[in-house]
């Protein structure tokens, strides 16, 4: 699927909501670059983000791994990686954070950092 592409087919979507137990082990514990978006279900700019992402996750799959995170569900998650502000995506890789995005991140930038950790990550 190109990377411009947008699809609002929910039974595509490539991530996956984990919780603490599922963070060590797929996130900390993974050498793969990995995102992990810190949301909640009632947050506009959240909602906006979330389409995006779900698209990034479908364009990406097999090249990074994509989470998502409820900040008020796993309220320790969020304070333990210091999110104070909603939508954040954090880039992990080999378990620690490489990059970051807040709020409203257009399509394009985020596009232009998966894209940066990824050709970092080869070298």
């Amino acid at each position: 699927m190109p990377v411009g592409y947008i699809s609002h087919d929910k039974t595509k979507h490539m991530n996956k909501a984990i919780g603490k137990k599922e963070f060590k082990s797929h996130v900390v514990e993974s050498i793969s670059l990995s995102l992990v978006q810190f949301k909640t279900e009632w947050n506009g700019a959240c909602q906006i983000v979330s389409m995006i992402y779900d698209d990034l996750a479908n364009a990406y799959k097999g090249a990074a791994n994509f989470f998502t995170v409820d900040v008020e569900e796993e309220i320790h998650l969020g304070k333990e990686y210091g999110i104070i502000e909603i939508p954040t995506i954090l880039f992990f890789k080999s378990g620690k954070v490489i990059d970051y995005a807040t709020g409203l991140t257009p399509k394009n930038v985020l596009i232009s950092k998966i894209e940066n950790a990824l050709s970092t990550s080869k070298n």
